[in-house]
């Protein structure tokens, strides 16, 4: 068995599996942990917050160093899924009652700050790897298996709260279990050609260290031209705008469904046990018992669709279809998305909750086609991974402004007002992207082979 995962893309599969399971699903469980503790809503909200607040900021800087860096990728990937793995099992060692703030709101520091770090980490790696040409399939076949994970994660979280409960902490051992597999895993990751996994021209995967030649590392293209490329700015406005859009509408989504069971025992009921502190309540109505397998199916049906689209994404992808297609496919499912759930806001929650397929495809198209569209756009340039961080950290800000201003205006203007914002603003990337991004595919690195073309031309001459 541990020699057919010694095959790179075997490898590479299994790793994305458990590097799944440290996914952000579980701070879900934790969130519902620190409010049975004695936690209130708003301290548990600056956690998380500081946790995506850290992650926006280093996301570009991650890229770069992830570019230039001279130490083993591999090395660099284990730290940052130990890192995660720790930061994340902090919440064992807070305390009953609402204290050791302190203590969640630095680990989260460094649990967002260490995540950063991984996806530039395991594309590098992917790229180094296997090149330019078999990069689209492997990554897809990374992302299929992280979102395979990202599920059983919620299936064992969930499984293991339920049968613990009230204990639930029991469950955050998956992230520690998850968190040794993957560093078991990268021991069997190829580390590739540096230089190919930074994106640069002319360079071709090593199978023993001692057998590689010295070569003058190439020229990396300056950050000016990187990030002012008319690609790339199209790239990050229409990645900020679907964001600013979408992020809101699964908070709204929760709040209409929990408002519209209030009158059974729902989950404003379970909230409100454990933001009294009384446990024996909670526990004696059922409620938070049985919420536990909602939330885990909530995410299980998220996780599976996004399975499903990237599969059919990268079906398409093997077939001819460019890029924009797919990536129209993905954005097109959020206004469909925000007048479901408008249209559907007093029919009941299974109706409300089906519409998070819409998300699982728009997500599913979204992440695969993100870093084919940067590996198009870069490759040859030496920028590869800083622009991957330069684009999430663009969608990140679009999504942290979109939970902010879009409950502000649930809280003056109520649900409904929030969503048809979110419905009218997702009109943007549409068109954004439609009008203005130009087909990739095939041109990966086209611009400058043809210009070593041309000068290897005039040397000749």
């Amino acid at each position: 068995m541990l020699s057919l995962f010694k095959k790179p893309a075997y490898a590479f599969a299994l790793v994305s599996f458990f590097l799944g399971e440290l996914g952000d699903g579980l701070n879900v469980f934790q969130g519902i942990y620190l409010v049975n503790i004695g936690w209130n809503e708003s301290a548990i909200g600056i956690a998380l917050s500081l946790m995506g607040l850290t992650a926006l900021i280093c996301q570009t800087f991650a890229g770069d160093v992830i570019d230039k860096t001279t130490m083993d990728r591999r090395s660099i990937l284990t730290v940052a899924a130990t890192l995660t793995a720790c930061s994340a099992m902090a919440v064992l060692f807070v305390r009953e009652g609402n204290q050791d703030h302190m203590l969640m709101y630095i680990t989260k520091v460094i649990e967002g700050l260490a995540s950063s770090f991984i996806g530039p980490c395991l594309a590098a790696l992917t790229l180094a790897s296997f090149g330019p040409e078999e990069f689209d399939q492997i990554m897809a076949n990374n992302s299929i298996w992280g979102h395979v994970g990202s599920a059983m994660s919620a299936v064992l979280a969930g499984a293991t709260a339920f049968v613990f409960y009230p204990q639930i902490k029991f469950c955050f051992f998956v992230v520690g279990i998850s968190a040794l597999c993957a560093v078991i895993g990268v021991k069997l990751l190829p580390e590739g050609d540096p230089l190919l996994g930074r994106g640069f021209h002319g360079s071709a995967p090593v199978k023993n260290s001692d057998e590689q030649e010295e070569k003058e590392t190439p020229q990396a293209a300056s950050y000016l031209e990187v990030m002012s490329e008319r690609k790339t700015l199209i790239l990050c406005l229409t990645g900020f705008f679907f964001h600013f859009a979408n992020a809101n509408v699964l908070l709204v989504l929760g709040e209409l469904m929990s408002n519209g069971d209030d009158n059974n025992g729902g989950d404003d009921g379970y909230y409100n046990a454990y933001a009294d502190g009384d446990d024996g309540a909670a526990e004696e109505s059922g409620t938070s018992r049985s919420a536990i397998p909602l939330i885990g199916g909530a995410i299980l049906l998220a996780q599976a669709t996004m399975t499903f689209a990237t599969w059919i994404g990268d079906y398409y992808t093997k077939k001819g279809v460019g890029r924009k297609v797919l990536f129209m496919a993905g954005l097109v499912t959020l206004p469909i998305r925000c007048a479901l759930i408008i249209y559907w806001k007093d029919a009941g929650n299974a109706f409300l909750l089906s519409t998070q397929i819409l998300d699982g495809l728009g997500g599913g198209f979204f992440g695969l086609l993100h870093p084919y569209l940067v590996a198009d756009i870069t490759f040859g340039s030496g920028r590869f991974n800083l622009i991957m961080g330069l684009t999430a950290s663009c969608f990140g800000l679009g999504g942290t402004m979109s939970n902010f201003f879009g409950q502000m205006v649930v809280e003056k203007l109520g649900h409904v007002a929030s969503l048809t914002g979110s419905l009218v603003i997702s009109f943007v990337p549409i068109l954004i992207f439609a009008f203005l991004m130009p087909e990739t595919m095939n041109t990966r690195g086209k611009k400058q082979l043809d210009a070593d073309e041309v000068a290897d031309d005039y040397v000749l001459a």
